[in-house]
């Protein structure tokens, strides 16, 4: 299983908000929502938020054994 935890960590660290995800970048609500809930997003979602956050893949997800 995938997840986004440390996606909101890097995000707080960053001082990136979901607010300004929705409003500055375009990010759409329902993207935001799938990786709250650690459902699939796209390889292309995941290089978008390392873009905006400056990061590796490693500091937005993290795969766990079920």
């Amino acid at each position: 299983m995938i997840t986004y935890d440390k996606l909101w960590e890097t995000m707080k660290k960053k001082g990136v908000s979901q607010y300004t995800l929705i409003k500055e970048y375009r990010i759409s609500p329902g993207q935001i929502t799938r990786l709250k809930r650690n459902e699939s997003v796209s390889t292309h979602t995941i290089e978008m938020f390392c873009k905006i956050l400056k990061c590796d893949v490693e500091d937005i997800m993290t795969y766990k054994e079920d």
